[in-house]
């Protein structure tokens, strides 16, 4: 390929790029799709410039009126499953607040891929249709499904064997519906969930409970049985003056256990950690205590459970409640010992600001009649307001991004050591490939971290659509802290950014892609077993590596004119089905990338050399790379042709000269340039140096 001829294919890649970056449109979902959807007499608008939210409309005697606003919730809440992918629901809310309709768009948890088949979730994800947002909705069990009819709560059925997952589908509807309702329907006067105060963790001093309520840390409601009356007064539920007058108060005490200047002074320090161990950054631990008659704890209160007669809300929206299950032992004041004590866990994404006033509500529930009893409910209102100076004020960046790097900062502390160590090799390769055994053990111990640690274990498997994604999302003006969410590959984005300028492409390809370790460690098996490769014709092996850059043209092309059929042709990537999901995937996908480690076996590295897009992309971005790294000789070429005999890439030319864009950086020509031993300039010059032959001295040979 001539050097016109390269410069004609960059300039036609960047300027798809470009076209890209121009006109792409973000989010999974078009508008053709979301019509197919929401077919008429449902009309779907333009797509939200501010917020990837698209609105729906239906026709009425005159106009055509608002019937609500649909989503994808992976923009709002990519919560991880246990495949370490969030779920993607299409989410389609009315005005007020209703679920039109919840489906799943895509999941990846094993639990649903495999055994149970993915029907049970379907029919899970169904039931949040004609439910509100408004309402309390609780994913039921058949422990507490009794007191359903007097719980101030919507139950759900759950799925058996799933528990954990269908819950986390959950958390990523309710979060990202309730991001929507804040922005587009005025709920919580428009608050950005994500954007909220954050309890002290600094404030520890010694207390008594008497100094933390006068502190107002710890607040108290007194329920007398008078208001009780005049709430039920007309009901058909009344009871006696006598019974009144005979019945005491209901006290209620309210407060942030996992405040340390409350937990610390009410638990022991082992019962602190244990607390704190039991949730995660950004949870909020609630200790409820009732002393009276009226209790949230009812006879058929389930450890672990959500409580039905206690309820919270915050700007009208409703927040799960959780019984966190503690048997740690608490400080309590001698009169509330043998009180209802129970802790509730809040957790992070439901969006409590403790900066705002709690609105918890205790639920009285009468019964009247005989036969067919009905009940009577009223509820009285736990007000809880969080001293200011116990918060830390969010900041305009502060989300929950912080808490998941917070999560994995030991993950990211044994990349960081990699990345260092890798750096150090490839910055002052010599004492390496002093050794060839050496540089073997070192290479191939590092490309089984790359794939158990960084592919397998922490999901740190780049991909060309992290650049797709980056691209339609600039276009559309989206926010790009979505990214944040995923530490591993924004970590990995950096070091190879910084690589590419340093050294080229090779640092991400030949060292830290989890699928091309993958291949490299299967050929060197194969190696072992002695299986022979195949070393393709020069010509033909530099004209079949131009076959990626078409590759990367075509689904960049798609990306701007069918981005549906673009999310279908980056499958080309095995990293999918090998990497994230382990080659649990239906057949095609698995003999898809079991084929390419198959061509691998013979046909060294043939996906990363031939055919991989983001090879490609790198290997352009690559060009901007400032050191020519790899030693050479005024022999490398004429005469000598070793390192390239030598090397399986392909990726030195006749010349001498090393392709940067192909060179996947495995030391192995620095380690020869080196060696006095393989490289046959030094080997000549070794040979031809003559050593003079000097006589012994005069004493020496007469003593000899």
């Amino acid at each position: 390929m001539t050097t016109a001829m390269r410069r004609w294919w960059l300039t036609l890649c960047l300027a798809l790029l470009s076209a890209v970056t121009a006109i792409a449109h973000a989010g999974v979902l078009t508008r053709t799709d979301m019509q197919k959807a929401f077919p008429p007499p449902l009309t779907v608008g333009e797509k939200d410039t501010q917020l990837p939210v698209w609105p729906i409309f239906k026709q009425d005697a005159t106009a055509q009126v608002l019937a609500g606003y649909v989503f994808e919730s992976i923009d709002f809440a990519p919560i991880p499953g246990f495949s370490g992918t969030p779920f993607n629901l299409l989410v389609a809310l009315d005005p007020k607040g209703v679920f039109l309709d919840v489906r799943v768009l895509s999941q990846h948890e094993p639990v649903f891929l495999e055994g149970l088949g993915e029907a049970p979730l379907l029919g899970f994800a169904a039931q949040y249709k004609d439910l509100s947002l408004q309402q309390s909705i609780k994913i039921g069990s058949n422990a507490n499904r009794g007191e359903a009819l007097g719980s101030a709560n919507v139950y759900i059925d759950g799925v058996a064997k799933a528990t954990a997952s269908v819950r986390i589908l959950n958390q990523s509807l309710l979060s990202s519906a309730l991001r929507v309702a804040r922005a587009k329907l005025g709920f919580a006067a428009g608050r950005d969930p994500e954007l909220v105060a954050r309890v002290r963790r600094d404030t520890y001093a010694p207390a008594s409970w008497q100094q933390l309520m006068e502190a107002g840390l710890i607040q108290r409601v007194r329920l007398s049985q008078d208001a009780i009356e005049k709430a039920f007064q007309g009901s058909g539920v009344e009871r006696s003056a006598a019974t009144v007058a005979s019945d005491p108060s209901t006290e209620l005490y309210v407060t942030y256990l996992n405040s340390p200047l409350v937990g610390r002074n009410l638990m022991s320090e082992a019962g602190w950690q244990h607390l704190l161990g039991r949730i995660d950054a950004g949870d909020h631990a609630l200790l409820v205590i009732a002393a009276g008659p009226n209790t949230f704890v009812g006879d058929k209160f389930v450890r672990g459970a959500v409580p039905d007669r206690l309820s919270l809300k915050q700007g009208e929206l409703p927040i799960e409640l959780r019984d966190l299950d503690l048997d740690d032992p608490l400080a309590l004041p001698a009169e509330l010992r043998r009180a209802d004590a129970k802790v509730f866990r809040v957790i992070g994404p439901a969006g409590l600001d403790p900066s705002r006033p709690l609105d918890l509500a205790l639920r009285v529930t009468r019964e009247k009649g005989m036969v067919y009893p009905e009940r009577v409910s009223r509820s009285f209102p736990l007000p809880y307001a969080m001293p200011a100076d116990q918060l830390l004020q969010p900041d305009a960046d502060n989300k929950r991004w912080h808490d998941i790097w917070r999560g994995r900062a030991w993950e990211l502390g044994v990349l960081a050591g990699a990345l260092l160590l890798l750096a150090l090799v490839l910055a002052r390769p010599w004492w390496i490939v002093a050794s060839p055994a050496r540089l073997a053990r070192l290479r191939t111990g590092y490309l089984v971290f790359t794939l158990v640690f960084i592919g397998w274990f922490a999901q740190g498997q780049l991909s060309i659509v992290n650049i797709t994604a980056l691209v339609q999302a600039v276009a559309a003006g989206r926010d790009l802290s979505f990214f944040l969410y995923d530490p591993m590959t924004v970590a990995l984005w950096a070091f190879v950014a910084l690589t590419l300028v340093a050294w080229g492409r090779g640092t991400f390809c030949g060292w830290l892609c989890p699928y091309g370790a993958m291949q490299e460690l299967v050929a060197q098996a194969a190696q072992f077993v002695g299986i022979r490769r195949i070393k393709l014709h020069r010509g033909l092996d530099a004209r079949l590596k131009w076959i990626k850059y078409g590759v990367l043209a075509l689904i960049v092309v798609l990306a701007v004119v069918s981005p549906t059929a673009a999310d279908r042709a980056v499958e080309i990537e095995p990293f999918k089905t090998a990497i994230t999901l382990g080659f649990d995937r239906s057949w095609p996908f698995v003999a898809w990338a079991a084929g390419l480690l198959l061509l691998n076996v013979f046909v060294y590295k043939g996906f990363c050399r031939y055919l991989c897009p983001l090879g490609a992309g790198l290997g352009l971005l690559g060009r901007v790379r400032l050191l020519r790294w790899i030693p050479r000789r005024a022999e490398c070429g004429t005469p000598c042709q070793t390192c390239r005999h030598r090397c399986e890439y392909q990726a030195i030319e006749p010349s001498g000269a090393i392709v940067y864009e192909e060179c996947f950086q495995c030391l192995d020509c620095v380690a020869i340039h080196d060696s006095p031993e393989r490289c046959a300039p030094l080997i000549a010059r070794r040979r031809n140096r003559v050593i003079a032959i000097r006589p012994l001295p005069a004493a020496a040979g007469a003593q000899a």
